[in-house]
């Protein structure tokens, strides 16, 4: 009986030092790193290609929301931005591709654009399509007008303009060189000593 006691308490005794030593090894996971080890490399996300050529709506579109990624697949965010557009205002592609989408999801018309030369793909909503899946389109090229109802940006009227790389959404703003971007009319400056 004495035995079997001992054997018991050894075993107890054993998993308590094997828990110990888990938590132990858990706790050193979180500690701050030490400041002579440099952090372990992260391979970067390939990089987004400026190849827009053209905004979805107008010249220069008010972005009513920005890019929120979400923590993890299916957490919350905003996969995308969302344009203010008029209803019936027409829908560009911002570079050049094929249609690989032109129909309706939940509802809203969708036109989705693997671009040419990449593995992207944009994502326009809600859009009442004018192109079919198949169709070759033009940086700037009509794809659709902005529909009059669906829209999730209240009582205005948008365009949400998604971005994605195989499943993994990426910001659409990313796309827009920086002639694209800039918000005011470019500048000459003096050059010092010419005439």
């Amino acid at each position: 009986m004495r035995t079997r006691r001992n054997r018991h308490t050894a075993l107890a005794s054993v998993l308590a030092l094997f828990l110990v030593l888990l938590t132990c090894a858990a706790r050193a996971d979180d500690a701050p790193p030490d400041p002579g080890v440099p952090p372990p490399s992260v391979p970067s996300a390939p990089s987004v290609p400026a190849v827009a050529r053209a905004w979805p709506v107008g010249s220069h579109p008010l972005v009513l929301r920005g890019w929120e990624p979400p923590a993890t697949r299916y957490a919350r965010g905003h996969r995308g931005v969302d344009l203010a557009a008029p209803a019936g205002a027409p829908v560009r592609a911002v570079a050049p591709g094929r249609v690989s989408f032109a129909g309706r999801v939940a509802g809203r018309g969708v036109v989705a654009v693997e671009l040419t030369g990449t593995d992207l793909r944009t994502t326009y909503e809600p859009v009442t399509a004018s192109v079919k899946k198949g169709d070759e389109v033009e940086a700037g090229g009509v794809v659709g007008t902005v529909e009059l109802t669906g829209s999730h940006c209240g009582t205005t009227s948008c365009v949400h303009w998604g971005l994605l790389r195989g499943e993994v959404y990426l910001d659409p703003l990313e796309l827009l060189p920086p002639w694209l971007l800039n918000r005011g009319p470019s500048r000459l400056l003096p050059v010092l000593g010419a005439p």
